[in-house]
């Protein structure tokens, strides 16, 4: 089953951009995924500054 999220404060930091959403239990997940074509990072955390600097420290390789 997929599950469809809202994210709210979306940020970008270069080609990731990193967005909070509350998962199917009502927790708050942080959620940071790089945009670049053919990269796929992406990774889900339970605060916000763990999100922004995997965000910040992300090394694309597509680019």
């Amino acid at each position: 089953m997929t599950l469809f999220r809202r994210f709210r404060q979306v940020g970008r930091y270069g080609p990731v951009r990193v967005g909070t959403a509350t998962d199917n239990r009502g927790r708050e997940k942080h959620t940071a995924a790089c945009t670049a074509p053919r990269c796929g990072f992406s990774a889900e955390y339970d605060t916000r500054s763990a999100a922004e600097l995997a965000a910040r420290t992300h090394r694309c390789s597509a680019v």
